[in-house]
């Protein structure tokens, strides 16, 4: 069984516990970062041609945008082949209520029948939203498995959560 470790993340300007602060790096890669050291596999950021703004809600205000326009956000780049992954993990922070559309455009790229999916969300209180139920609609012949919700601000101390989900879930 071969492990692919997909994410989505925003560095820079984050939501934290009520205030803005800047993050070095995403908690959507520091988690995606704790399931490559306990599983193994292949990591594989996603990231969009269009940048966003380094504010936060202008950031915000543009994933907006996209959602209700129902966008398809261009990447830089793609994984040339998913066929020897029978496992993906989908990582994400949760963007009104569900995956950011540079997400959706990564999977809507590939034939996932047959693959397993494990999605781990990063959010500060909104948990997986929609998101599960998005995956099952655009995942055509896949298997998504209950994801992993961390509280971003705790994305750093969430060794323990990664574990116990990753255990139950393979």
């Amino acid at each position: 069984m071969k492990n692919l470790i997909v994410y989505y993340s925003r560095k820079g300007e984050n939501y934290w516990n009520g205030t803005i602060k800047n993050l070095a790096k995403g908690n959507t890669e520091i988690v995606a970062e704790m399931i490559k050291n306990n599983v193994g596999g292949d990591l594989f950021e996603i990231e969009t041609i269009k940048t966003y703004s380094l504010d936060y809600y202008k950031c915000i205000d543009d994933a907006k945008k996209e959602l209700h326009a129902n966008e398809r956000p261009e990447l830089k780049s793609f994984v040339e082949s998913i066929a020897e992954y029978d496992t993906i993990f989908v990582g994400y922070p949760n963007w009104w209520g569900t995956m950011p559309m540079a997400v959706f455009t990564f999977l809507e790229h590939y034939d996932l029948a047959g693959k397993t999916i494990l999605p781990f969300c990063t959010n500060e209180g909104s948990g997986m939203g929609s998101s599960e139920r998005d995956l099952k609609r655009i995942c055509k012949g896949a298997v998504v498995k209950p994801g992993l919700s961390i509280h971003g601000a705790e994305a750093k101390e969430s060794k323990g959560l990664v574990a116990a989900w990753l255990k139950k879930s393979i």
